[in-house]
């Protein structure tokens, strides 16, 4: 035919059946965001462009947009989707009504590529499923069920998404209108072992990325580990020894010779080697206290530097604040304007809270150097005296680091003794008005300990009397009780003697399986009940019954009686397996004959 270019088909084999609305299917797969192919892999349309992966004029699609991943494309509530009718090879599908909410799905597995598709066709086939659904996208797999449903899986999960587009639609397999050729799709979520592995696979694997991503930041990030050191050996020792010498290198040097020590390298053999090292750090001591001695000296200049520059700079700032002091009197204040005299007042405010500011910190330098000057007094003028000899600068310096260090535990002795004195005052005060307080809780607890025993004692007393109340109670009713077993022991003698003498009817008749006339009544009414089922009834059924006449009939009171009689009620077993039940049925008819 003319259409045969434009059908839409399962595989290469040509088809001959014309597609009726070529726009229909169209409009549905652009809604999905598919573009529909024909049978030589061409565009159904001109204006495809396969470049983008869409129609011209719509934008591309986008890999993270809804629909295409695990979240299906949100549909706004105001632009409801356009379904419009399907023509395929061997079926119609047609749309649900627009008006109808939105066909109900269950939640959505984790990693889902398979669909569960009910109302089927009776007379579909899994070749009329795969011309429907294969346009959604690859099937891999099609379990039909010998009902009216299906379950599909396909390759990728954005295709379920595709696939639950069709969801309403009505089926009709050719033009038939028999109910057999007829359905309605119901497509929604399936879950299946093989999607949730799939999908645990790829979580595991993405787990194993992202620790792998994070252990590499972390090693970028680390800091570099140090140098190994390395082992001690004559060799190394020498090595160690000469680095100890040059100023340069003696941090790493002493390092070394820290790690070796610590090792316990040291023995009699590498004793002296390792006292030379020793010695030889203890001459960096005079060099190392010349550098802070220097550097001393270029704070104490910088200070000098600052404070100079920092006077200077007060300086101009008391003739700022001068000039708008001047500005301020009533001789130039007249000429200004308002917002001229505004400006003036708040500059001035600005310039003296800046100007007290450095003048505070001006003046707190000069309060240190007025305290080190009177440090410097006290001490011995003698001992500042420069010297060359190396021992003694470094016994001035340890005179001075311990002459601060008593002086400073002797403000800390006299604070702590202050302090324990003040503490000791308060301790005996707050001794004396805890002791009170405790006296007075006590007090207060024994008390409340006290009328509790006396509420406990009374409550005692009351039980004992009503313990002795009980126990006569008791013995009374067993003397009661005493007495009337008597009377009946008695009675009953006097009953067997009378029945002996009463003709020998009464004894047949006590012989009989009917003792009372109250068991006469239930043989009757037994009796009525059965006739009316003839196919028998269970125990529970016919106590049910005779409970409605008499709520302290039991049960086991009825079958016992039901037993004794066996030429009037018989039990039969109904029923096979599980359903086995024991029915009583009426036979006195048959029971008159055979007695």
């Amino acid at each position: 035919s003319a259409d045969g270019g434009r059908n839409l088909s399962l595989d290469s084999i040509p088809m001959g059946l014309p597609m009726s609305d070529p726009a229909a299917w169209t409009t549905a797969m652009n809604n999905l965001g598919m573009a529909p192919m024909g049978m030589t892999g061409q565009p159904l349309l001109p204006d495809f462009d396969p470049a983008l992966g869409m129609m011209t004029g719509i934008p591309p699609i986008n890999p993270m947009m809804p629909g295409l991943g695990i979240v299906p494309p949100p549909i706004p509530p105001d632009m409801p989707a356009v379904k419009e009718i399907i023509h395929c090879k061997s079926c119609t599908l047609f749309p649900p009504n627009p008006h109808l909410p939105p066909p109900a799905t269950r939640e959505r597995p984790p990693g889902c590529k398979t669909v569960f598709v009910g109302g089927l066709p009776e007379n579909g086939t899994e070749q009329i499923i795969m011309e429907v659904f294969e346009q959604c996208g690859e099937v891999i797999a099609i379990r039909k069920s010998k009902k009216n449903f299906c379950h599909i899986r396909f390759a990728e999960e954005f295709m379920v998404d595709k696939a639950l587009y069709l969801s309403g639609y009505r089926i009709r397999l050719g033009s038939s209108t028999d109910k057999k050729d007829t359905g309605r799709l119901h497509v929604d979520f399936a879950q299946a072992r093989d999607d949730l592995y799939e999908w645990e696979c790829k979580q595991r694997m993405l787990a194993r990325e992202e620790r792998h991503r994070r252990r590499l930041e972390e090693e970028r990030f680390r800091p570099p580990s140090p140098p190994p050191v390395v082992h001690y050996s004559d060799h190394e020792c020498s090595v160690v020894a000469e680095k100890l010498k040059d100023d340069t290198k003696f941090l790493e040097a002493i390092q070394t010779l820290l790690t070796w020590i610590e090792r316990g390298e040291v023995n009699r053999r590498t004793a002296n080697n390792f006292y030379s090292m020793i010695q030889s750090a203890n001459s960096h001591i005079r060099r190392l206290v010349n550098e802070k001695a220097a550097h001393e000296k270029e704070m104490e200049e910088a200070k000098e530097k600052f404070k100079l520059a920092l006077s200077g700079i007060l300086v101009q700032f008391e003739q700022i604040v001068a000039v708008y002091h001047s500005a301020s009197k009533q001789k130039a204040w007249d000429h200004f304007t308002k917002a001229q005299r505004k400006n003036i007042s708040v500059w001035c405010k600005q310039a003296e809270e800046i100007r007290n500011i450095h003048n505070d910190e001006l003046m707190g330098i000069r309060r240190e150097e007025e305290m080190e000057m009177s440090d410097e007094e006290i001490e011995d003028p003698s001992e500042m005296k420069e010297t060359e000899e190396s021992a003694l600068v470094s016994q001035v310096e340890a005179l001075k680091e311990e002459n601060d260090s008593l002086r400073w535990q002797l403000d800390a002795y006299r604070n702590e003794v202050e302090l324990l004195k003040q503490e000791q005052g308060k301790a005996s005060r707050d001794e004396d008005t805890t002791k009170e307080q405790q006296m007075k809780l006590l007090q207060q607890a024994l008390q409340g300990m006290q009328k509790h025993l006396l509420k406990v004692q009374d409550e005692y007393k009351k039980r004992e009397a009503e313990l002795e109340k009980v126990r006569e109670e008791k013995l009374k009713i067993e003397t009661l009780l005493e007495n009337l077993k008597e009377q009946e022991s008695s009675t009953s003698r006097v009953c067997a003697c009378s029945q002996e003498k009463e003709c020998p009817v009464e004894k047949t008749l006590s012989n009989s399986p009917v003792k009372s006339e109250r068991e006469v009544l239930l043989v009757g009414i037994i009796s009525t009940f059965l006739h009316v089922h003839p196919f028998g009834a269970s125990i529970e059924y016919i106590c049910s019954y005779l409970q409605r006449l008499d709520s302290k009939i039991c049960t086991a009171e009825v079958e016992v009686l039901m037993t004794r009689l066996q030429n009037t009620f018989r039990q039969e077993l109904s029923g096979v397996g599980a359903s086995l039940e024991k029915r009583w049925k009426f036979c006195g008819f048959d029971g008159l004959k055979m007695t």
